[in-house]
């Protein structure tokens, strides 16, 4: 509020500032704004409107391309998510005093008060159920069970000391893959999309495939949480229609779907100039995907074009159901510039005799998952493709035998320590990184959470973990939330 004394003393300002050369500038001293202030609220506007016209672009294509941070190493993903959670142990940490202490009691230091759901403190230990072997130049120890694996093995990067927080199949696959325990994150091929946009109009950029019996932590594994829907992943079907409801139905030929797919969208385009409200874009690219996606997926699905070698290379028949024919295709994905491919084969929760789950299991995957290396290798899309391959977390030391429920010589869950493999991306081969005490239990050298997992996984796609965020709620999430590290030594 002004008073009468301040407004005789404003008048006498301008009356003064009217016969001086320097009006201006006793203007600005005297009145309290000042030219940085003025600077200031002419770079606020600036910025401001720089971010109106990006989130107006965004909105008007969600999936438009965009810039990472810096410039990435990797350009798609490819996860081969084991879920169930295979046997570092029989795998790829080969531990002999396993072997030598068969039988007997876990030392109860080892343990450390650690409970678990299906086996007592005291289980006995359970040996190496399979032969290991060293491989390649870079000499990485390998299960038997592994054969195919071993031929690419200078490939891959091996890290033996991944360790996570949750030790259930749910939360544990949620949390890898949305960095929380629970429903309701983005996942981390939302946040890629979410980060870099599709460089496919044809196809979705964010695909999943499931080749077993389902998966414990279900579609929140490929959610965009709070993200807007477009950026949620896209489930390809085993059989039949690659995507459910795509197929136009009896009557309405390709002609009419335009003109009411024109239609459509011009009232969504507008109601969308109304609101704002992302949603309504997602509406419409699913619309435009939807009918591109009638000649695309049948196409994409056809492997009728690949030659007999590169089938056998697989292991794949062409109309077969498969973990083989999954990968063959996630190349093909790749081929097309889809983003992100989550790949997940489900039956690795080995409580009853894991030598006999790791052989059925091994048998299905072994073959394709070199083949995937192999096959981006020779096509030169290794480098900038990146394969993951892992569980949710590992198995136990001890063995799991349960005479009421009909379990034994299996293992029970494990988070405190297990091994995964990446390759291509950026990612050093013929690395093995880390390392877990003589029984397998904890990790002892250069421990890897799932978070710094998460951070690498961004910094090769060109991103900062720290900066890619989304304001929800009041605050700015990342996929790490406030936790996670690059692991530098990882990179090439």
């Amino acid at each position: 509020m002004t008073t009468a004394g301040d407004q005789q003393a404003a008048r006498n300002f301008f009356d003064r500032a009217a016969g001086s050369a320097l009006a201006r500038r006793h203007f600005l001293k005297d009145c309290g704004v000042g030219v940085g202030k003025i600077a200031l609220a002419s770079l606020l506007a600036s910025s401001a409107g720089r971010r109106a016209a990006a989130d107006s672009a965004v909105a008007a294509n969600p999936l438009a391309p965009r810039e990472p941070h810096f410039a990435p190493r990797a350009k798609a993903v490819i996860h081969l998510f084991m879920a169930g959670a295979p046997s570092q142990l029989d795998l790829f940490d080969y531990k002999p005093k396993l072997a030598e202490l068969e039988g007997r009691p876990i030392p109860p230091e080892v343990i450390g008060g650690q409970r678990y759901a299906f086996i007592r403190p005291d289980a006995a230990v359970l040996g190496p159920q399979f032969g290991f072997a060293k491989h390649g130049e870079s000499g990485a120890e390998l299960s038997e069970m592994l054969p195919h694996l071993a031929t690419v093995v200078d490939d891959i990067c091996l890290v033996k000391s991944c360790r996570t927080d949750q030790f259930n199949h749910a939360p544990a696959q949620i949390f890898f893959n949305t960095g929380f325990s629970q429903p309701g994150r983005p996942s981390i091929g939302s946040w890629a999309l979410y980060g870099l946009g599709a460089e496919t109009n044809d196809l979705p950029a964010f695909v999943v495939m499931s080749t077993g019996a389902g998966i414990s932590g279900g579609s929140a594994n490929w959610s965009s949480g709070f993200l807007p829907t477009i950026y949620t992943g896209v489930r390809l079907r085993n059989s039949g229609d690659p995507i459910l409801n795509v197929a136009s139905p009896p009557g309405i030929d390709r002609d009419l779907q335009r003109d009411t797919l024109e239609l459509v969208g011009d009232l969504n385009r507008a109601r969308l100039e109304t609101v704002g409200d992302p949603e309504i874009a997602t509406r419409i690219a699913a619309y435009e995907m939807a009918f591109r996606l009638q000649t695309s997926a049948p196409e994409l699905m056809d492997l009728s074009t690949e030659t007999a070698d590169t089938l056998e290379l697989y292991g794949c028949e062409p109309d077969k159901p498969s973990f083989a024919r999954a990968c063959l295709l996630a190349r093909r994905l790749v081929e097309r510039g889809v983003r992100y491919i989550n790949i997940y084969h489900e039956g690795w929760d080995a409580h009853s005799d894991v030598k006999g789950n790791l052989k059925g299991n091994c048998g299905s995957t072994d073959r394709a998952s070199a083949a995937l290396v192999r096959d981006l290798k020779q096509r030169g899309l290794l480098g900038e493709t990146l394969v993951i391959w892992g569980g949710e977390f590992g198995r136990t030391p001890m063995v799991e035998s349960n005479a009421a429920l009909g379990r034994s010589l299996g293992r029970d869950h494990h988070p405190q320590a297990f091994t995964m493999w990446f390759a291509g991306g950026g990612f050093r081969p013929g690395l093995s990184y880390g390392a877990t005490d003589e029984l397998g239990f904890h990790v002892a050298e250069r421990p890897v959470h799932v978070h710094d997992i998460q951070a690498t996984i961004m910094q090769v796609l060109g991103f900062d973990h720290e900066r890619l965020t989304y304001l929800h709620q009041g605050r700015q999430y990342r996929l790490t939330d406030v936790h996670g590290h690059v692991v530098e030594d990882l990179l090439a």
